[in-house]
């Protein structure tokens, strides 16, 4: 299910982006993180800080979150959040 994530990088740029789960569009809103997402694509991602491990997929809006929660300051998520994914400080 779609959802949205709000955040910044380490430069101070924000960024709004949905995560779509499509492959040829796995986030929109923003060429960075689209960018940032491709970059990672096939690379294990800990879902948690505790893990588990699984692949990078542009289908698998799981693992995009992850990749956002790793290189980004993710400061909101939207309704549809995957359940497992937790952003630090929420609760």
């Amino acid at each position: 299910m779609p959802f949205t994530v709000t955040g910044t990088f380490d430069d101070g740029a924000a960024y709004q982006v949905r995560v779509t789960g499509q492959a040829d569009r796995p986030v929109v809103g923003s060429r960075r993180v689209a960018v940032l997402v491709g970059l990672q694509r096939g690379r294990p991602i800990a879902l948690s800080p505790t893990g588990p491990l699984r692949e990078v997929s542009p289908t698998d809006e799981e693992t995009v979150l992850a990749v956002l929660q790793e290189h980004t300051r993710v400061q909101e998520t939207g309704p549809g959040v995957p359940q497992r994914a937790s952003v630090p400080g929420e609760h």
